[in-house]
């Protein structure tokens, strides 16, 4: 396989993601088997919304865990170490605003990002401007409400 193929995550980012598929194939799966089984006993399917609402489940359950396969199968995990402090994937970066204000994230990969833990993914508008910077350098981040700049504090 060609490395743009390959889902880029972190150690922690693989470990959450074999966590969900294991939480979804040995618990959610035996719950919805379980719903389903129910429902049936309420006896006529075609009006029964109990039984409807555990199929829609089973479905869903069932493509997240194709999914989750197929994106730790098609993974590779970065080493966060890099020549010279260099942001990437990985990275824990402070970051001040042109108002003094700081914030730290993480940087990983589009698949592992959650905004609202501070985990960015190197693919948005401020994982882009960072990745291969250092610290102490001033960046422009180009976004959809105009430019802005925000100097690197700290890289871990």
């Amino acid at each position: 396989m060609k490395k743009e193929d390959f889902f880029e995550l972190t150690a922690e980012g693989y470990l959450e993601l074999e966590t969900e598929l294991n939480e979804l194939k040995n618990v959610k799966r035996k719950e919805v088997i379980t719903a389903l089984k129910e429902a049936r006993a309420m006896g006529d399917l075609s009006e029964n919304a109990d039984y409807d609402a555990a199929r829609n489940d089973q479905a869903q359950i069932e493509a997240r865990i194709k999914e989750l396969e197929y994106k730790l199968e098609h993974s590779q995990i970065v080493d966060k170490k890099r020549k010279g402090g260099s942001i990437g994937i990985g990275s824990v970066v402070t970051i001040k605003d042109d108002d003094g204000d700081e914030e730290e994230y993480k940087i990983v990969s589009s698949v592992e990002a959650d905004p609202f833990n501070n985990k960015i993914s190197v693919e948005s508008p401020i994982g882009i401007a960072m990745k291969g910077h250092k610290k102490g350098d001033t960046v422009l981040v180009e976004s959809p409400n105009g430019g802005y700049n925000v100097t690197i504090v700290n890289v871990a």
